[in-house]
């Protein structure tokens, strides 16, 4: 009995040896072959960088494509995406490519659905009309200048302006009024008209005692004062005042998730734990629908205990698991409530992607577009700020990261930086074309633009 196990145990081991192999051999003989199409966004001798339909943007090794920017591409790959980021793993099994036309009906890709899904044919439509400079410019949120700004709208073509404390210092409600009116009457397509107006430390408006007899108050005052019926009170009386003077975008409220009180964000942050900041964030948005103006949640992903991106570069070591659990619930409840714009920080997370800060990085932009769902506006924060001012080609680099909204101090340059990327195949028409097409239809949803201005 003890032989014959001897000789039986072999031939049991070399058959299931043969099971093995063979199931293994089939398994990957059965992997599912998947299927993208996309739009190319950039081409390199060993990679492909594309953007879907859901805007998200992936990276895939194929070497020595020949295609151009903006060509569409239909890509079969093994295995499955990872879609928090932006290089993909997976190996593409083949893939065909097909150059844009233009044509009268709104290609099918462009199509979303979302937020501004109703106005996509009108925004097409309009679209059609602009020249590219037109098109670059509406890309582009600009810090209000002190000098030449009428001058310089009509040679840029901008798609907003970004007001400041400097901008309302000593004026009337009149005056101001006034000055966005006549900017408005100037532009070709209707402005986005911005300001920071937090509340607490940022109060670019009220601390104007001209416009209102008391600078808005924090958050965490409001709150003290009697909850969240108190915020939602703020925000109505908040969004009555901006919009009697002609601004249509608070670059507000923050929703970063901060309770140490030594954090540089905690003194402009509610100050509560993720639960109730969550709670916060849907307050505002919902508060703030049908009264002109619309609000803006940041800094995605979340500030943490973060030093301060203005002065230079910052990096965030937190986990991607401790993100996910403690900063991002509070963006997805805006989103829910209806957010329309997001604003993306410099931070460096280096868990998600230690190469490029948050408002360059394609994989913090996937986490936006795929995870939370959010078809709304992506906005940058300043690229003057120290943290991205000493970045080469950080216009185009934000563009190509996946943002629609590009805050821009020196608005020459990056004016001339898309230009040049255009000509030079850095970024294409068809990326300048869609990313206008979605502003364009924001100001459609928003009342800017109207059935007369088509």
């Amino acid at each position: 009995m003890y032989k014959k196990g001897i000789i039986i145990l072999p031939i049991l081991l070399i058959i299931i040896g043969f099971l093995f192999f063979f199931s293994n051999k089939n398994k990957k003989e059965n992997i599912e072959i998947q299927e993208l199409n996309a739009n190319i966004l950039a081409i390199t001798k060993d990679y492909v960088t594309v953007k879907d339909q859901k805007q998200m943007i992936y990276t895939f090794q194929i070497k020595d494509l020949k295609a151009n920017c903006g060509d569409a591409i239909v890509i079969r790959y093994a295995g499955l995406l990872n879609k928090d980021k932006e290089f993909q793993e997976n190996t593409v099994v083949e893939y065909s490519t097909i150059t844009m036309v233009e044509d009268d009906l709104i290609p099918s890709e462009w199509e979303e659905e979302g937020l501004f899904a109703d106005y996509y044919k009108k925004a097409y439509e309009k679209l059609k009309t602009l020249s590219m400079e037109e098109k670059i410019g509406q890309l582009l949120l600009v810090r209000h200048p002190e000098q030449d700004d009428i001058l310089d709208l009509k040679k840029y073509y901008f798609g907003g302006f970004v007001f400041f404390e400097k901008d309302f210092r000593n004026k009337t409600k009149e005056d101001i009024a006034q000055m966005i009116e006549d900017l408005q009457k100037n532009a070709t397509i209707p402005l986005i008209t911005a300001v920071d107006e937090e509340g607490g430390k940022i109060v670019r408006l009220s601390n104007n005692p001209n416009l209102r007899n008391e600078p808005f108050k924090s958050s965490k005052e409001l709150y003290n004062l009697g909850g969240f019926p108190k915020i939602k009170e703020d925000v109505k009386e908040k969004s009555q005042l901006l919009s009697k003077l002609g601004l249509n975008l608070n670059l507000a409220p923050v929703v970063d998730v901060s309770t140490t009180p030594t954090d540089y964000m905690y003194e402009r942050s509610f100050g509560k734990d993720t639960s109730l900041t969550s709670t916060y964030a849907q307050t505002v948005i919902e508060a703030s629908k049908g009264t002109g103006v619309s609000y803006t949640l940041k800094h995605f992903p979340g500030y943490g205990n973060n030093k301060d991106t203005h002065s230079s570069s910052v990096i965030d070591n937190r986990s991607y698991e401790s993100i996910l659990n403690n900063d991002i619930p509070p963006f997805d409840a805006g989103i829910h409530a209806g957010a329309e714009a997001i604003l993306v920080s410099h931070n460096i997370i280096n868990s998600i992607d230690n190469g490029n800060p948050a408002s360059l990085s394609p994989s913090i932009h996937n986490i936006l577009r795929n995870r939370l769902d959010f078809s709304g506006i992506i906005i940058t924060d300043d690229l003057y700020m120290g943290a991205t001012s000493s970045i080469q080609n950080a216009t185009t680099k934000a563009l190509l990261a996946g943002n629609d909204f590009i805050i821009t101090t020196d608005y020459k340059q990056s004016f001339s930086e898309l230009k040049s990327a255009l000509g030079n195949g850095t970024i294409s028409e068809d990326l300048i074309n869609r990313i206008s097409l979605r502003i364009l239809a924001w100001k459609y949803y928003k009342g800017l633009i109207t059935e007369n201005e088509k």
